[in-house]
């Protein structure tokens, strides 16, 4: 049972807790491996919130620094090592060829402007023909899903001494967010409506160990990342049935549910109807200035706050944040007027035009933010750099130097090459919206 000091402790306290008082580190550098109990984790937390971690921007300051990752081994431990256990999910800049509309029946009950759950995401993949197509297959159904016992498998993965380390699982447990079946393949699916810059591989290895020994058929893996109105669908196969890392993406196809062509004219538009009326001078706005380089992770953000307003703690867990990411997009998201501040509290909400974002089709959605940034002196200067220059973007340090003149971060040249990075972000993110559909 968790006493007060516990309860009240974080996950990254807790991890350092645990870290010195059985001398993980050490143990890891002399055997390669260590096991730990979910007992002796919950001394300190639940183990549910110390050992998950879907994306590696979330793992705690102490396991990070010491390049070690957790997998479940049995469902009552699980073992640490220098493992590498992500695989990057790479950004959405591919061309217009590379997307797909599709149309969804009439249904009075999917409104395709708000699905908010990732079963919700999977039952329109499946309604709208998405699936099917991505498969070039066809009547694939739904046949199982939840959580599951493993069975018992071994398996070896890379780590970052680049020595394979061994792993026995002994009925541990997976959780499987769509299975699927067509006359040729079993289908194993990982639903994502949250962006993240990757997934932990063990959402799709663990599940394909499992299935692997109970049908004959084929199966196939995918990823489906559904954001900002847009399915992102990944297929990866494991070259090695024994080889957690031998992991590779075999192709890859984005699907829209209503038409996101935005040409160049229609940017150039915004810019000729927005006003410029934000200087970011800090000593004129007490609003910091970007430090979120990803504008599609802030959208990702902003879907889940619909009609929610969300707690500190909350955002951190959705988004798996570190405290630092926290800070960074909600103030994105303050800079851009779409997020406010509960006064007196740890809550964050969206703000009347947040909230109109959300009811809006995808096509006034982003230009909607894109009038948003370049009513900021600094986007409008390197919006018009961009289109007297022929679509080249400005260089980082012509992005500094433009910073340090409007004083919009003081003189900290760290803080200025970073922020320099977020503007540039910002920047391809507008001048490829055309390029998607």
């Amino acid at each position: 049972m968790l006493d007060e000091t516990s309860r009240e402790m974080n996950a990254e306290q807790a991890w350092c807790a645990l870290l010195s008082r059985y001398n993980i580190v050490h143990e890891v550098e002399q055997n390669g491996i260590f096991h730990i109990t979910a007992a002796q984790i919950k001394e300190y937390k639940e183990p549910r919130i110390m050992a998950k971690w879907d994306s590696s921007e979330s793992l705690p300051s102490s396991l990070k620094t010491n390049n070690l990752n957790i997998l479940p081994d049995s469902r009552g431990s699980y073992v640490i090592g220098d493992f590498i256990l992500y695989q990057e999910i790479p950004e959405l800049t591919e061309r217009v060829e590379q997307m797909t509309q599709v149309q969804l029946g009439e249904y009075e009950t999917i409104d395709v402007n708000n699905i908010t759950s990732e079963a919700n995401a999977i039952n329109v993949l499946v309604l709208s023909g998405i699936l099917d197509d991505f498969l070039e297959a066809s009547n694939t159904v739904v046949t199982f899903n939840g959580r599951m016992g493993t069975g018992y498998f071994n398996f070896e993965v890379d780590t970052h001494r680049n020595i394979k380390r061994r792993i026995s699982v002994n009925n541990a447990q997976c959780e499987i967010d769509g299975g699927f079946e067509n006359s040729n393949n079993v289908v194993i699916l990982e639903a994502k409506n949250v962006l993240h810059k990757d997934f932990h591989v063990r959402q799709l290895y663990y599940p394909y160990r499992l299935w692997k020994e109970k049908v004959n058929k084929p199966i196939r893996l995918i990823l489906s990342v559904y954001s900002n109105m847009i399915y992102r669908l990944f297929e990866y196969r494991f070259n090695t049935l024994e080889d957690y890392s031998s992991i590779e993406l075999i192709q890859t196809k984005n699907y829209s549910l209503q038409d996101i062509h935005i040409s160049h004219e229609d940017l150039m538009g915004v810019r000729r109807n927005t006003v410029v009326t934000k200087s970011d001078n800090i000593e004129e706005t007490d609003i910091p200035f970007i430090q979120a380089d990803s504008v599609n992770r802030l959208i990702s953000l902003l879907e889940n706050m619909e009609n929610n307003p969300m707690t500190k703690e909350q955002i951190m867990e959705l988004m798996e944040f570190v405290e630092r990411q926290y800070d960074y997009y909600v103030s994105a998201g303050i800079y851009l007027g779409i997020f406010e501040r509960v006064i007196r509290s740890r809550i964050v909400k969206l703000t009347r035009i947040g909230e109109l974002l959300c009811r809006m089709t995808y096509k006034e959605r982003q230009l909607k933010l894109v009038s948003l940034m370049v009513e900021h002196q600094i986007f409008a200067i390197f919006f018009d750099h961009v289109i007297e220059s022929n679509g080249e973007l400005p260089t980082k340090q012509q992005v500094c130097d433009k910073m340090r003149v409007l004083n919009v971060c003081g003189d900290n040249e760290t803080t200025i090459g970073r922020r320099a990075s977020s503007v540039l972000g910002w920047l391809r993110w507008i001048f490829n919206l055309p390029n998607l559909g």
